[in-house]
């Protein structure tokens, strides 16, 4: 393998991250932006979460997925604002323009169609909006990084099944920009426009037969390599294995919202989300016995696989902690409108997430990667 040399010139080899590594991060990060409604720390976490990408993205179709989660969150912010005013709360005092009304039967209490447009409905929306389309960032920047081939041969024996399913779903929004970009090359190459209502009727079809086509070398590949097939185990087994992963799932589920719940104890939360955590692993591992596969060349989980975790749990911890305690900070100002201010505990924690972009090795056909110069030696003899 050839020496490389990352964006800062030091030496490096690539290799790929592991896939569950990139989604623990950008999971994190789409954790913290759901505690907050300051729009400053929302749009700070899109940029981090971009200039992660922009290092760490390999040359695949699917890394190209973040730029089309972002364009999908323009659209939902848009949206929501649009709904806040044809569906005008009546909440604030300063009116930014008037619409016509339309009455509503008296069993449409509470909402009406058109009225008075406030400037603090419209801040809450979008806000509001503004909230969904980072956590959209967030799970584009996954697609983005982690490769899903990967990630499926990442997943535990004992949830292969399920695993399949999930990445199947995952990729779909990385296979159809690839055949987005597909469609909209050939019909550049016959002449043809790619933009407009006519184009956009072109591409459909094309599209369609392309996921169908896939959809069948999937279940092809499936039933070849002996998908479902499963071992020998006793029926007292498999009925404990199932009763500790679901006893883990339901102790991880109410310990994770204990901690988000202002009103729950601390001290209930905590032993909930370990007692879960441990029930979980122990049913994975008796669970898997069932599974008969094997893993070829696994990818490694090493030193830089948590430092990308841990940047990403940071924030969410931190943004966790500081909605419990200091709450205000992190709402957007809407009554009486002002402009944000950026609070510098959470802010900073959004920036240790972009450690990710540092830590982690570049993937192999990176652009972030680059030939290590010859030695000064070989340059003085071609000179001589």
């Amino acid at each position: 393998m050839s020496r490389t040399v990352n964006a800062l010139g030091e030496r490096a080899l690539p290799r790929w991250t592991h896939p569950a590594a990139w989604w623990a991060w950008a999971l994190g990060l789409a954790t913290a932006a759901s505690r907050t409604t300051n729009p400053l720390l929302l749009l700070l976490v899109v940029a981090v979460a971009g200039w992660v990408v922009a290092r760490r993205h390999p040359d695949a179709p699917w890394s190209r997925s973040y730029a089309v989660f972002l364009k999908l969150g323009l659209v939902v912010v848009a949206l929501r604002v649009a709904f806040a005013v044809v569906l005008g709360s009546g909440v604030g005092e300063h009116v930014i323009v008037t619409l016509p009304e339309i009455p509503l039967p008296s069993w449409f209490a509470g909402v009406s169609l058109g009225g008075p447009v406030t400037l603090e409905e419209v801040l809450l929306a979008t806000y509001q909006g503004l909230v969904l389309a980072t956590m959209l960032a967030c799970i584009g920047a996954a697609n983005s990084l982690a490769n899903p081939s990967r990630l499926l041969a990442s997943v535990p024996a004992a949830l292969y099944e399920v695993g399949v399913a999930v990445v199947v779903a995952m990729t779909f929004a990385p296979q159809l920009v690839d055949d987005v970009m597909r469609v909209r090359t050939a019909r550049r190459l016959r002449g043809r426009s790619e933009r407009g209502v006519r184009a956009f009727a072109g591409s459909v079809m094309p599209v369609l037969e392309g996921a169908l086509e896939r959809a069948v070398d999937l279940a092809a590949a499936m039933d070849s390599r002996g998908y479902g097939r499963t071992g020998s185990v006793s029926t007292a087994m498999r009925r404990t294995s199932a009763g500790l992963l679901l006893g883990g799932l339901l102790g991880i589920a109410v310990g994770v919202y204990a901690l988000l719940d202002d009103g729950t104890p601390g001290t209930l939360a905590l032993p909930l989300l370990v007692i879960g955590a441990i029930a979980g692993a122990v049913g994975l591992v008796l669970s898997g016995r069932r599974s008969i596969r094997t893993r070829y060349r696994p990818d490694p989980w090493a030193l830089p696989e948590w430092l990308v975790t841990l940047s990403g749990v940071v924030p969410a911890v931190v943004l966790v902690v500081v909605a419990i305690h200091d709450p205000v900070s992190l709402v957007g100002p809407v009554a009486p409108p002002a402009w944000p201010t950026l609070p510098l505990l959470p802010a900073a924690a959004i920036l240790v997430a972009g450690v990710a972009g540092f830590v982690a090795p570049p993937p192999p056909g990176s652009v972030a990667v680059r030939p290590l110069p010859e030695p000064a030696r070989a340059e003085t003899e071609v000179a001589a």
